[in-house]
C-alpha cells in the first residue's frame, strides 16, 4: 500500500513537472514571437519613413524638372529672338554697303559736275585753272564777274566736298556700330547655345534621378508589403500560442484527486485575480489601444483632402475617426484638435497623445503618438502609415506641441 502511494506521488510529480515544462516552453516561444514582431514593426516603421523621404525627394525633383523645362523654353525663345536680331543686323550692314556704293557713284558724279563747270568757264580750252579763268577776262567788269563765278564754284566745291566727307564718316560710323552689334549678338548666340546644353544636361540628370527614386520607391513598397505580411503571420502565430497556452492552463488544472483539484482551484483563482488586476491597470489605456488598433487597420488608405474615412483621410479626419472607433468623440479639424485635452511636453508624451507639426501653417498636421518618437497618421505622401519624428522633414516641422486626450 505504501509502495503504491509512493508511486502515485511520483507519477503526480512527473505529471505536474511535465505540465510546468510545457507551459515554460510555450511562454518562451510566445516571447520570441513577440520580440520578432516588435522588430518587424520597427523595420516596417523605418521602411515607411524611407518611403516618405523618397516621396519628398520625388516631389522636389518634379518641381526641379518643371523649372528646368520652363528655363529651357525661355532659353529657346531668347535664341529665336537673337537669331532674328542677327539676321536683321546683317541686313542693315548689307544696306550700309549698298549706301557706300551709292555714295561712290555720287562722288564720281560730283567730280564730273565740278569738271564741267570749270570747263564751261574756259573760253580757249587748256588746263583747268582758276588763274587762267581770271586773267583771261576781257575787261575789269568781266574779271569781277569771273571772280564772282569762281568764288561761287569754289564755295560749291567746298560744300560738296564737306558733304561727301560727312556722308562717308556717317556711313563708316554706322557700319562700325552695326558690326559691333553683330559681334555681340553672335557672342550671345554662342552663350545661349551653351546654356541650352547645360539646362538639357541638368534636365536629363533630374529625369535619371527621378527614375532611380521611382525604382527605390517600388523596392521599398515591396519591402513594406513583405513586412506587413510577416507582421500578420506573426500575429497569427502569437494568437495560436496564446490560445494553446490558455488551453494548457485549463487542462493542467483538472485532476481526480481532491488535493490536485484544490491546487488547480487555488492556481486558477490566483490567475483570475492577476488577470483582473492587469485589466484594471490597463483600463485607462484600453481606449488608446483601441484607437491605435483601429488606426493600424487603415494602413495604406490614401490621403484625401478633407477626407473623414474610411475610403480616404486627411490628417485630422484620421485622428477623429480612429478615436471614434474607440468611443471617443474628437473634432475633425486641426484648428479644433490643437486645443483638446491638456498640453504636455514630448518627454512626457504617452501612446495615444496627439502630436502637431507646423507644415503649411501652425499646427497644420496632426498624428497619434506611438512612443519612441514615432506617430501614426494620414500623410499626404503614402496615405495612412507610421512616420518617424527623427526624420529630417518631421523634425524640422515639429515645434513641441503635444496634446493628451485622456
Amino acid at each position: 500500500m505504501k509502495k503504491f502511494i509512493g508511486t502515485a506521488i511520483t507519477a503526480g510529480a512527473l505529471l505536474v513537472g511535465s505540465v510546468s515544462w510545457t507551459a515554460d516552453v510555450h511562454a518562451e516561444q510566445l516571447q520570441d514571437v513577440k520580440n520578432e514582431q516588435a522588430q518587424v514593426q520597427d523595420n516596417l516603421s523605418d521602411t515607411e519613413s524611407d518611403i516618405a523621404n523618397v516621396m519628398q525627394k520625388l516631389d522636389k525633383l518634379t518641381d526641379r524638372i518643371k523649372s528646368t523645362s520652363e528655363a529651357q523654353d525661355k532659353n529657346k525663345q531668347k535664341m529665336k529672338e537673337t537669331k532674328a536680331k542677327i539676321s536683321e543686323t546683317e541686313d542693315d550692314i548689307d544696306r550700309i554697303n549698298d549706301d557706300v556704293s551709292a555714295l561712290k557713284d555720287k562722288i564720281a558724279k560730283r567730280k564730273k559736275v565740278l569738271s564741267d563747270r570749270l570747263v564751261s568757264l574756259q573760253e580757249n580750252g587748256g588746263d583747268i585753272s582758276y588763274l587762267q579763268v581770271i586773267f583771261g577776262s576781257k575787261n575789269f567788269q568781266d574779271m569781277i564777274n569771273r571772280l564772282s563765278a569762281v568764288s561761287k564754284i569754289a564755295d560749291s566745291d567746298k560744300e560738296m566736298m564737306e558733304r561727301q566727307e560727312t556722308d562717308k564718316a556717317e556711313l563708316q560710323e554706322n557700319k562700325d556700330a552695326k558690326k559691333e552689334e553683330l559681334s555681340d549678338l553672335k557672342d550671345m548666340k554662342v552663350e545661349i547655345k551653351g546654356m541650352s546644353e547645360t539646362i538639357e544636361a541638368q534636365k536629363e540628370q533630374n529625369e535619371n534621378d527621378k527614375e532611380k527614386l521611382k525604382k527605390k520607391k517600388e523596392h521599398l513598397n515591396s519591402m513594406k508589403n513583405d513586412l506587413e505580411n510577416k507582421d500578420e503571420s506573426l500575429a497569427a502565430v502569437e494568437k495560436e500560442l496564446t490560445d494553446h497556452s490558455n488551453s494548457s492552463d485549463v487542462s493542467g488544472g483538472t485532476d481526480n484527486s481532491n488535493q490536485s483539484a484544490a491546487s488547480a482551484s487555488s492556481s486558477k483563482a490566483s490567475s483570475s485575480d492577476a488577470g483582473t488586476s492587469h485589466t484594471a491597470n490597463q483600463t485607462s489605456g484600453s481606449t488608446v489601444s483601441s484607437a491605435i488598433q483601429a488606426g493600424y487597420s487603415q494602413t495604406g488608405t490614401p490621403y484625401v483632402t478633407a477626407g473623414k474615412g474610411p475610403s480616404g483621410f486627411d490628417c485630422s479626419g484620421f485622428v477623429s475617426w480612429a478615436y471614434g472607433q474607440a468611443g471617443v468623440s474628437l473634432p475633425s479639424s486641426t484648428a479644433a484638435l490643437q486645443s483638446v485635452g491638456s498640453k504636455v511636453s514630448l518627454s512626457n508624451a504617452q501612446r495615444g497623445d496627439l502630436v502637431f507639426f507646423d507644415t503649411y501653417k501652425t499646427n497644420g498636421h496632426v498624428g497619434i503618438y506611438l512612443g519612441n518618437n514615432k506617430f501614426l497618421g494620414a500623410q499626404s505622401s503614402g496615405g495612412v502609415g507610421v512616420a518617424n519624428m527623427n526624420n529630417s522633414y518631421w523634425e524640422n516641422h515639429f515645434k513641441g506641441h503635444v496634446r493628451s486626450v485622456q
